[in-house]
C-alpha cells in the first residue's frame, strides 16, 4: 500500500466532497474512514462524512458523527441542523425538534428558523 502524506488525506477529503455531491456516499465514506484513521480529530472530516452517512441512510451512524462533531463543536449550528435532520428522518421528532431550534438559535437562516417552527406556536 502506498505511504499517505498530508496531501494525501487533503486529495481524498476533495474527492469525498465530489463524490458526495454526485450523489455516492458510500465511496465518500470510503474515503473519509482513511482520513479519520489518521486524523481522527479533524472535525470537517467528521463532518463530512455524518453527511455521507445521512445520505447512504445509515442513521446511526450519521447520528453518531454529528454528535461527535457536536461533543466538540456546540455551537455549530449546520451540525444541529443535521442532526436534527437525521433524528427527523429516525422518526425521532421530539429529539430533532430540539436541534432544529439550537441551529436557529446559532444562525437565523430561513430554513434553519422554518425547520425550528418558531412562527407556528
Amino acid at each position: 500500500m502506498p505511504e499517505t502524506t498530508p496531501a494525501t488525506h487533503v486529495i481524498s477529503f476533495r474527492a469525498a466532497e465530489h463524490l458526495l455531491e454526485a450523489r455516492d456516499p458510500r465511496g465518500a465514506v470510503k474515503l473519509l474512514d482513511g482520513v479519520i484513521a489518521e486524523h481522527p480529530e479533524n472535525t470537517a472530516a467528521r463532518l463530512l462524512r455524518a453527511r455521507a452517512y445521512f445520505l447512504g441512510a445509515q442513521l446511526r451512524p450519521a447520528e453518531e458523527e454529528f454528535g461527535w462533531v457536536l461533543e466538540r463543536e456546540p455551537d455549530n449550528a449546520f451540525a444541529h441542523f443535521a442532526l436534527a435532520r437525521t433524528l427527523q428522518r429516525a422518526s425521532r421528532p421530539e429529539e430533532a425538534r430540539r436541534h432544529f431550534r439550537l441551529a436557529a438559535a446559532l444562525d437565523p437562516r430561513p430554513d434553519f428558523v422554518e425547520a425550528a417552527g418558531f412562527d407556528t406556536e
